[in-house]
């Protein structure tokens, strides 16, 4: 606050008698205070005042003039008069400008004042006395008996003096009645001064109590003003108001300022056409500004309403609360309120509402928003007995692109993404972001058949489409899994789920595809979750075990090295198949402990063979990703004792979609170290003479699917591999040709140049006790059985 109103005076306490004559007060600003009520009173009253002591001073000279000395009946007269004008001049110094607040001394110097009147005044009772007879001195008595009254009425606003001077009087003509033993008229003046000194502190509690109601209005009222004041000034509200026409009156600089107009052009003019901007032309309001005007019509109260107003062709949110006034006689007379404009919160509001329900990157409706709106088609699809669907969008080879070029990509990608979801979407579908690069699509009806499959293939058909980033063109493909509801759930988190399997059945058959739920799925979840289960325990078991497979020379048909494959004979399911653990291990980085299990004991296996034979062990991409591959392979050969160039480590294209850096950076350590790096699988993967750019590899293993169809004289696949062999051959490389099943495939392999095989033909998987009769056989037979 600027301004401090002062205190209500008499707050302090009750007005005990003490308080009402000033002799205590525990607020010595408060004890000012009252005492300056009290004498401004009596400045109030100086005109009648100096009419009554005139003609009471003139009975008097009258009444005793020629009788008593003229000498001393002047004096007496000078003495009142002179008196008269000093208290009257020393009271308006009190009371100067309206202002009047006493100090202890000033009020000492009033009770003296009041003394010295008094005696005064009794003076004629002891001067003239001798000089008067019965009937003069009754008359005496009477006219300071008319004082006295004319003081308990006139100054009883100040009670100290009144007192006093109705004190001395009194006694002063007791004293003469009684040495006149007049004692009944000396009984009635005693009687008559009890009732003048009752009278002075009645009518002085009544008149002081009234001023100090009086006070505290007026304290309220300025406090009142000060709060609006200070209201007006410091905050970012304001005051409005209008009459019973609508039209704005009493306007406030704030609300001037808010309207962006000078007060006294808005002054009479409706309020609603005011706020309300071209719609008073157009009659096309706003709803909350109908709302607005309704309250005003039923003239209702209202707090806190959210109203858009037009300032300046410029849309605002003002927040209004108001109340209906009435005057004294209960008449509506119009509206009074407060008002602020909250366009900044309205819009941070809005703001955290969109955050709160969309994705920020690609604009579409996040998790949330997805959830509320399955919830919703949930509800209308029982009411109404149709049927919704949920379904999830899973991005086939958005990591390969993530991790090659990086997320700055990936998150373009993601936008171009969305653009194409959005623009298949109709107005029965809501497509947004689960998270990553996955998103969901709820159909509210999806009654009619084939709306599922036919908004499940735009999406794979859009999404597959090429795509131009960076002045790149990148491909990648989209799996959906679907569910409908109820029949596949009946509420949010069963649909998600039941989506959620079907998309990962999708994604197992290769991508690319969608796939509906089925009950059988959940078999299939929780297969793979019991298997996960007892994958994790596996090693502790000792339920893995390794096999090893032979490569021989081409033309020697000399065995050169084995490749460690390892397998897993579980307690409960018996023999499980590597295609169908191993993706397991690597979606849940088990590949990792497991990974390194295999190299060292594949590293112990290759010490029982002749120096000259090598061992392969395939290493996972979540291998390479750990920042310590190479210190496991170091650690592997220390422990076994294995020359690091009898290791070789195969890897597949694969291991370049995740960290390209990484993975070269891993294999540059293990080829420093002396051992060899193949690459598997080497033409099913994308980009593959790319890749032969970044490392310098040993061995380029063929895939089985090229040599299986070369031996059905398939043109693509005999072209194929005669160019792996000649660029293997220009770069220094060695070729390994997988899958040979028979002597002719064998003898096509060996004729198109392959200097490495490896198949059935020549052995299959094998335990390490087994390879030990190869090398016994190997001098006796042209060739290896299984």
């Amino acid at each position: 606050m600027k301004h401090t109103p002062p205190p209500i005076p008499g707050k302090s306490g009750p007005l005990t008698l003490r308080v009402l004559l000033g002799l205590s007060d525990s607020d010595e600003d408060n004890w000012g205070r009252l005492r300056g009520i009290q004498f401004k009173r009596i400045a109030e009253l100086t005109t009648s005042r100096i009419i009554v002591t005139l003609i009471a001073a003139a009975h008097i000279v009258a009444l005793f003039f020629g009788k008593a000395p003229s000498a001393i009946l002047g004096i007496w007269a000078i003495a009142v008069c002179g008196l008269l004008y000093y208290n009257i001049k020393f009271e308006h110094s009190l009371c100067n400008l309206g202002k009047c607040v006493l100090s202890r001394a000033q009020y000492r110097k009033h009770g003296i004042n009041a003394v010295i009147t008094g005696l005064v005044w009794s003076a004629p009772l002891a001067i003239f006395a001798p000089y008067a007879g019965a009937p003069e001195l009754g008359m005496l008595v009477a006219i300071l008996g008319l004082l006295a009254v004319g003081t308990a009425l006139g100054r009883n606003a100040a009670p100290v003096g009144a007192l006093i001077f109705i004190g001395i009087v009194s006694i002063s003509a007791l004293i003469a009645l009684v040495l006149m033993q007049q004692w009944m008229f000396a009984l009635v003046v005693a009687l008559y001064a009890i009732q003048c000194i009752g009278g002075t502190l009645t009518g002085a509690r009544t008149f002081l109590t009234g001023r100090l109601a009086e006070a505290g209005l007026s304290e309220k009222s300025e406090v009142v003003s000060l709060l609006l004041r200070e209201f007006e000034e410091n905050q970012a509200d304001w005051l409005w108001q209008i009459d019973t026409a609508r039209r704005v009156r009493s306007v406030s600089p704030r609300f001037a300022f808010a309207t962006k107009s000078p007060p006294e052009e808005i002054e009479g003019m409706p309020f609603l056409e005011l706020i309300s901007g071209d719609a008073w032309r157009t009659g096309q309001f706003p709803p909350s500004l109908h709302e607005l005007a309704d309250k005003l019509k039923r003239r209702e109260s209202f707090s806190a309403l959210l109203v858009k107003v037009t300032i300046g062709r410029e849309t605002r949110w003002w927040e209004l609360s108001g109340t209906p006034m009435l005057n004294h006689d209960g008449k509506h007379i119009g509206f009074r309120g407060v008002g602020s404009d909250v366009t900044e919160q309205r819009e941070s509001s809005e703001k955290i509402a969109y955050l709160a329900r969309y994705d920020t990157l690609t604009s579409l409706p996040n998790r949330l928003m997805l959830t509320e709106s399955l919830n919703d088609a949930l509800r209308y699809a029982e009411q109404w007995r149709t049927r919704c669907a949920f379904l999830m969008i899973d991005l086939d080879r958005f990591k390969a692109v993530n991790d090659s070029l990086g997320h700055h990509v990936g998150d373009q990608l993601l936008a171009q993404v969305a653009e194409r979801l959005r623009g298949v979407m109709g107005k029965n579908e809501l497509v947004g972001r689960l998270g990553g690069d996955e998103f969901g699509i709820v159909i509210r009806d999806a009654s009619e058949q084939g709306t599922i499959t036919g908004v499940a293939g735009r999406v794979i058909e859009q999404l597959s489409q090429p795509y131009t980033l960076d002045h790149q063109t990148l491909y990648v493909g989209a799996s959906v899994g679907s569910a409908i509801g109820p029949r596949d759930g009946i509420n949010v988190e069963d649909l998600m789920r039941n989506a959620d399997l079907a998309l990962y059945r999708a994604k197992d058959e290769g991508g690319g595809e969608h796939w509906a739920y089925e009950p059988g799925l959940h078999a299939t979840a929780e297969e793979r979750r019991k298997l996960e289960f007892a994958l994790r325990n596996a090693l502790e078991r000792g339920e893995l075990s390794l096999n090893f497979q032979p490569v021989v020379d081409a033309n020697s048909e000399q065995v050169l090295s084995f490749e460690a494959l390892v397998r897993w004979n579980n307690s409960e399911q018996g023999f499980v198949s590597p295609g169908k653990f191993i993706p397991l291990a690597e979606d849940t980085r088990l590949i990792v402990p497991i990974g390194a299990w295999v190299l060292e004991q594949s590293c112990k296996a290759a010490m029982s063979w002749p120096s000259n034979i090598r061992v392969a062990v395939n290493v996972s991409p979540e291998q390479l990703a750990e920042p310590d591959f190479a210190d496991t392979v170091v650690r592997a050969l220390a422990n076994s004792g294995l020359d690091a160039h009898r290791l070789e480590i195969e890897v597949t294209e694969s291991i370049f979609l995740r960290d390209a850096n990484l993975a070269s950076k891993s294999l540059e350590q293990v080829m420093a170290l002396g051992c060899t790096v193949a690459l598997d699988d080497f033409g099913t993967g994308y980009s593959s003479l790319g890749y032969l750019r970044k490392l310098r590899f040993t061995t380029i293993k063929v895939d089985r699917s090229f040599v299986q169809g070369a031996a059905t004289d398939n043109p693509e696949s005999l072209a194929i591999i005669r160019a792996v062999v000649a660029m293997a051959d220009s770069l220094g490389m060695k070729t390994t040709a997988e899958g040979v099943e028979t002597a002719e495939e064998a003898k096509m392999i060996r004729e198109m140049g392959c200097t490495k095989i490896q198949g059935y033909y020549y052995g299959r998987p094998m335990q390490l006790s087994d390879t030990a009769k190869i090398f016994q056989r190997r001098a006796a037979q042209p060739r290896l059985s299984a």
